[in-house]
């Protein structure tokens, strides 16, 4: 007896759902930008207030977005 299967009652997705892959490496892009983005306000924050300035940096802003020294 052969056996066949049939993909008719498999439910769509709904439009523009991303799959469990997409949305996990999506979040994992997240997560590494923010960390990313604390790397280097830890390294603006090291530069002095006249060079900030220069730069259009604020150094209350960067505190506020907090910071982080990470080794690579």
């Amino acid at each position: 007896m052969a056996t066949t299967a049939s993909f008719t009652n498999v439910p769509a997705r709904a439009a523009g759902s991303n799959s469990v892959f997409r949305r996990a490496l999506n979040r994992m892009v997240s997560a590494r930008e923010r960390q990313v983005s604390r790397y280097v306000n830890g390294y603006l924050l090291t530069l002095d207030d006249q060079t900030l300035a220069e730069n259009g940096y604020d150094r209350k802003a960067l505190e506020k977005a907090g910071s982080s020294v990470y080794p690579f």
